[in-house]
């Protein structure tokens, strides 16, 4: 049986991923930070699974929870936002996203790697956001750390292609989720062609293809935006 770790597997698109890859035969370990209780009901109601509780902004404890943990699939989802104007960030505003966002996906990808070189077989998949490719106005901080998944992804998937790794970015738009809860979904139709928010299935659906299915594709960024970024 196949595995896989979803980090964030507690928030909406998390939560997707972690159903559709157990309804398509994986094992997955569910990642939390703080959210137990929902880690352990997802685990309950799933027949393959097992929770697994660490802070992606640690190297330390990265290392301590997965150093005997092997998977044929990483989704490195977990992040989370901190939104000021440039004028108004603190350096602690700045610091704390790019180290969850960021340096937490290099943590959980760096520990993880070795045994897939070693197997010769692998998939990664990065859940960056349109905020990384096109910037945001109160998202520096954010945008740099999905800015930066994305060309991290560009570059180790040139490094380990010859391993039979893919590394590959999904980039969503806006998505029914913890992030968008108080967003009107009206004031935003105007700027997205297909006038909807997306739903964490659909970014799971292209998630899964990319880890499963799509063989020859790597160091791929893939809009899951309805249009709005092009």
């Amino acid at each position: 049986m196949k595995k896989v770790l979803i980090t964030g597997a507690t928030g909406a698109i998390g939560e997707a991923c972690t159903r559709y890859f157990a309804d398509n035969g994986y094992f997955v370990y569910i990642h939390y930070h703080s959210n137990q209780a929902k880690a352990e009901a997802l685990a309950k109601e799933l027949k393959d699974a097992q929770i697994i509780k660490f802070d992606i902004a640690s190297s330390k404890d990265v290392k301590s929870a997965l150093q005997n943990i092997e998977v044929d699939v990483l989704v490195n989802n977990a992040g989370k936002t901190n939104d000021k104007l440039f004028f108004w960030m603190e350096d602690n505003d700045w610091e704390d996203i790019i180290q969850t966002n960021l340096n937490g996906t290099f943590y959980v990808t760096k520990a993880l790697l070795p045994a897939m070189q070693k197997k010769k077989n692998g998939a990664i998949i990065n859940v960056a956001s349109i905020a990384g490719v096109v910037g945001n106005a109160g998202q520096a901080n954010y945008a740099a750390s999905k800015g930066g998944m994305i060309s991290m992804s560009k570059s180790l998937a040139i490094e380990v292609a010859r391993h039979n790794i893919r590394v590959n970015c999904v980039v969503p738009g806006f998505i029914h989720s913890e992030m968008t809860a108080d967003f009107n979904e009206k004031d935003f139709q105007k700027l997205i062609p297909m006038k909807r928010f997306g739903n964490a299935l659909e970014v799971a659906e292209v998630i899964f293809f990319l880890a499963d299915k799509a063989n020859y594709i790597t160091a791929e960024t893939i809009n899951i935006s309805g249009g709005m970024v092009r």
